[in-house]
């Protein structure tokens, strides 16, 4: 596919952002949707909906085709190497619920140990706290340095022979680090564990390839890659997903029923039960062609940069504490900061009134905030958080920026 020079002209391919008088700095939630992507989901429901998998007629056949064309295209995506590694969900939420419940539960044992890292967002935690109450298990903390690192031979301590798992996110939402992925997944397959990868923040940022990564699972949302919501991917070794029960169960998981006996379908159908959203699939395709049309090292460059300029405008702000650390490498396309004096909501809606969107609160991800605040000796719950897109300008940091320099003074100070 030929690259097209990525400038501000992109910002035209976004209808709410071409039309709204905003700065959408809140991508790290969710980003905004490209007409391609819109009109690739109208497409579908105008002229080819219909129920996938189970019908000969037309209408059907097209659906499926649809179907598994997005699915190989996710495939092609992040490097999986069969398309039936390939699951459809509904979010990151809900595939790591599925690994959690349909292969934690099958190989945890009383004693064994999880260990997750304490950056994780909720998602790459509860599941886990949850296998681990109801199967005797242990959830062992992976703590960050101060600046957002990790530190290897603080995981090569933790794992041991009752290492059965290590969750671990490529990229923090909060502090934007990319995590040495590789390097741990290294470890923990040397000690007989998998890697449940939470890759939510970097398939939108980053080239990911999960061969290379060694990822035993990988999960994202298309909805923070500019796809519809409710659409989103769960990647499985193939020989892992083969030996897994079904998460849910009902139409299309299974291959024959009988009073006695159900014999379940194979992948990746075992685990996309009932009528599949196919729109959502179709759209998450489009939104890869999207990103594919303008190439991650053009991404990456834009980001990065935008990245830098907020963080060096912090650095002349002795007010402003940058949640991991004051280097600007070590945030790729994610600011999480503090005023001091100013509670992260009252920022928010200061930038809110000017137009300006960000992020207040735990982002999900409340004991990391707490781990760092005790590493800082205060007590941190919350912080406000810029995140960049695609789209996202120069102009646009300036005005966030001008904002941010102007809170402390509007608050009496």
């Amino acid at each position: 596919m030929e690259i097209i020079r990525l400038d501000d002209s992109v910002r035209d391919e976004f209808p709410l952002i071409k039309e709204a008088d905003i700065a959408y700095l809140d991508n790290g939630a969710t980003t905004q949707k490209p007409e391609c992507v819109i009109e690739a989901v109208e497409e579908y429901y105008r002229r080819h909906n219909a129920n996938p998998l189970r019908g000969i007629y037309e209408l059907s056949v097209e659906a499926t085709d649809a179907y598994e064309e997005s699915r190989q295209a996710v495939a092609d995506y992040i490097g999986a190497g069969d398309a039936s590694e390939i699951i459809f969900t509904r979010n990151a939420s809900e595939s790591i619920n599925l690994v959690a419940y349909s292969y934690g539960m099958s190989v945890l044992n009383e004693g064994d140990e999880i260990i997750v890292s304490t950056a994780e967002h909720h998602s790459n935690f509860l599941p886990w706290q949850r296998a681990a109450d109801a199967k005797g298990a242990r959830v062992v903390f992976f703590d960050p340095e101060e600046d957002g690192s990790f530190d290897l031979n603080k995981l090569k301590d933790l794992i041991s022979e009752k290492t059965r798992i290590l969750a671990m996110t490529q990229i923090s939402n909060v502090i934007g680090r990319i995590n040495d992925i590789k390097a741990m997944t290294d470890l923990v397959h040397e000690a007989g564990g998998v890697a449940v990868i939470d890759g939510a923040q970097a398939v939108a940022h980053i080239g990911v390839d999960v061969k290379e990564l060694g990822a035993d699972f990988y999960a994202f949302s298309g909805h923070k890659m500019y796809a519809p919501m409710g659409i989103g991917v769960l990647y499985g070794r193939k020989e892992l997903l083969d030996k897994m029960p079904p998460f849910l169960y009902g139409g299309e998981m299974i291959e024959t029923v009988t009073k006695e006996r159900t014999v379940y379908a194979e992948l990746p159908h075992k685990f996309e039960a009932g009528t599949v959203n196919v729109g959502g699939a179709v759209g998450l395709k489009a939104a890869i062609e999207f990103i594919d049309r303008y190439g991650f090292e053009q991404i990456v460059a834009r980001e990065n940069a935008l990245t830098a300029k907020v963080v060096n405008a912090m650095n002349d702000m002795p007010y402003v504490k940058i949640i991991g650390g004051r280097k600007a490498c070590n945030h790729h396309g994610i600011v999480a900061f503090r005023i001091e004096g100013v509670h992260p909501h009252d920022v928010a809606q200061i930038f809110a009134d000017a137009g300006v969107c960000v992020r207040a609160g735990h982002h999900c991800a409340e004991p990391l905030h707490r781990y760092l605040g005790e590493l800082a000796g205060t007590r941190v719950n919350s912080s406000t958080r810029l995140s960049v897109g695609i789209y996202n300008t120069e102009a646009e940091i300036d005005r966030f920026l001008d904002v941010l320099s102007g809170i402390r003074s509007r608050m009496g100070y």
